[in-house]
């Protein structure tokens, strides 16, 4: 993606209105003509046809920006974040699955636009989950079919009417609506107009003390400890399909490993099972040693 955008000189950061014209002497390519680009990119890295294929897109993403104007960021942000995405689904795009460019792009680029307004728009971060995502973005357009244009609090019929239509508790659109119609506050402001004292010597430190984050880091090291130890005990293979299977943030699939080490995927599910009840049973044995030399 790093290599494509270093080839293209348009940016909307300095003059949008200019930028906006430029980009339309860019057509749009036949089918036939972004097949055999997007061909030439996906087989041989060919960086001129990705660039034909993202400066044929510009207007697009310049047109999905324009419909996320109303959260108060510049423009040109939400172009050039538009852009990215739009480089990103170039990269990404598989032509023999026979659907057009645009099609598949027009995700990336709205995703890539949603994160920055997601992280740009507020101090704090406003949603995780895609439920609080779309109720972020939904909200204030639900709230102008309705009519719902009253300060503070939305009624609570009009509240349970967005939670049923956007799938999300009636807490969750009260909090977000109370989100979106307040500004962000520093922790620095001071309580009192004479300036004595911060809000933030008011907030509560909820850390553990010294001693207790002491003992946890001293315990985890026992644990850890007494892993490594067990994985040692068991013999080459059982370690690395242990660790493949149950302890990696992307577990193998039996398939992968029955090919890998060429033996059935049920034989791979027996030796995964053997070996975790190896690894419990000597993590066992030693934090009962552990335990007991603890109480002498």
């Amino acid at each position: 993606m790093t290599a494509i955008a270093s080839s293209l000189s348009l940016a909307p950061e300095g003059n949008l209105t200019r930028y906006l014209q430029d980009i339309r002497k860019f057509p749009m390519l036949p089918p036939e003509e972004e097949y055999l680009l997007a061909k030439r990119f996906r087989e041989h890295g060919d960086l001129p046809a990705a660039n034909r294929l993202v400066t044929s897109h510009l207007r697009l993403v310049a047109k999905i920006a324009m419909g996320y104007r109303g959260y108060g960021l510049p423009l040109g942000e939400l172009i050039s974040e538009g852009n990215v995405g739009m480089m990103q689904a170039v990269r990404r795009f598989d032509p023999e699955r026979g659907f057009r460019l645009a099609t598949y792009a027009m995700w990336w680029i709205r995703a890539a636009i949603q994160e920055y307004i997601l992280h740009s728009w507020s101090l704090v971060k406003m949603g995780t989950t895609a439920a609080q995502k779309k109720l972020f973005f939904n909200l204030r357009k639900l709230k102008g079919q309705m009519q719902a244009i009253e300060e503070g609090d939305m009624s609570a019929e009009n509240v349970a009417k967005i939670a049923t239509k956007l799938e999300v508790t009636e807490d969750e659109v009260i909090t977000m609506n109370r989100r979106l119609s307040s500004p962000d506050h520093s922790l620095n402001a001071p309580v009192r107009t004479e300036g004595e004292g911060e809000w933030q010597d008011w907030l509560v430190d909820d850390h553990e003390d010294q001693e207790t984050e002491l003992g946890e880091r001293e315990e985890m090291g026992q644990r850890r400890g007494m892993l490594t130890s067990a994985l040692a005990a068991l013999n080459d293979r059982e370690r690395a399909i242990l660790i493949q299977r149950r302890l990696t943030e992307d577990p193998a699939t039996l398939e992968d490993l029955s090919q890998r080490y060429g033996i059935s995927r049920e034989r791979v599910r027996q030796i995964e099972v053997r070996a975790f009840e190896k690894l419990q049973k000597s993590v066992k044995t030693a934090s009962a040693q552990a335990e007991a030399q603890n109480r002498a």
